[in-house]
């Protein structure tokens, strides 16, 4: 018996076979060009954060940590319910754009939206101005893998919502012991592990403290 997720996979494949060529590859590109990119953002991310307080310095460093989190979540889920692909089981569906995976490889929940839902997440803490770039990215390649065949829709909105509740939970509770750990590492006598936390951010000096004081005592 056909239900409604049936239904909307069908309307969003079908859909995706009438559109031109050239998109139904970058959709297939998208799916694991985004990984890429998250990537990328993650190490941007760090580097603009050696340069800022410990805090700063910890989410960071936690938004790909809680992202590989959360995909080890995903997996252990996805083989415990063993939902089969939509590109099999639901009949009287067009041939996915991409090779449908292999049996075995099942379908709920989606690691690839669960990964963006908790890159997009985390990215968003430690880099609150990218937030506008990476929630939507995560809902485009969540989008992407029902487009292209592989997913059915329930799979990519419990994934994106796994990984966003995982990464702000994560976060949130490590937050402290880890920038305790940052600060630390930030005096170490070990070159690599100072390189690593960065310089922090800088502290003013004593007569800076006192050309700030002045002008208050002056108008005195």
């Amino acid at each position: 018996m056909d239900t409604m997720t049936d239904d909307l996979y069908r309307d969003v494949t079908d859909f995706a076979h009438d559109t031109p060529t050239w998109f139904q590859h970058l959709a297939e590109v998208w799916t694991e060009l985004g990984l890429l990119l998250f990537g990328v953002l993650f190490i941007v991310a760090w580097w603009r954060a050696r340069r800022d307080d410990p805090r700063a310095l910890a989410i960071a460093v936690l938004a790909p940590l809680v992202t590989a989190v959360a995909y080890v979540c995903s997996e252990t889920l996805k083989s415990a319910v063993d939902e089969e692909r939509p590109c099999r089981a639901v009949a009287g569906a067009v041939t996915s754009i991409v090779e449908c995976p292999a049996y075995g490889d099942w379908s709920f929940p989606s690691n690839h939206s669960t990964i963006a839902g908790a890159a997009a997440v985390g990215l968003a803490l430690a880099w609150p101005r990218i937030a506008a770039l990476t929630l939507p990215m995560a809902v485009l390649m969540a989008f992407s893998r029902v487009f292209v065949g592989v997913h059915y829709p329930h799979d990519v909105g419990v994934g994106l919502l796994l990984g966003a509740v995982l990464a702000l939970v994560l976060v949130r509770a490590a937050t402290r012991p880890v920038a305790r750990v940052g600060e630390a590492m930030r005096g170490s006598s070990t070159g690599v592990v100072r390189w690593f936390a960065g310089p922090g951010s800088p502290t003013p000096t004593p007569q800076a403290v006192t050309s700030h004081r002045r002008p208050a005592s002056h108008r005195r």
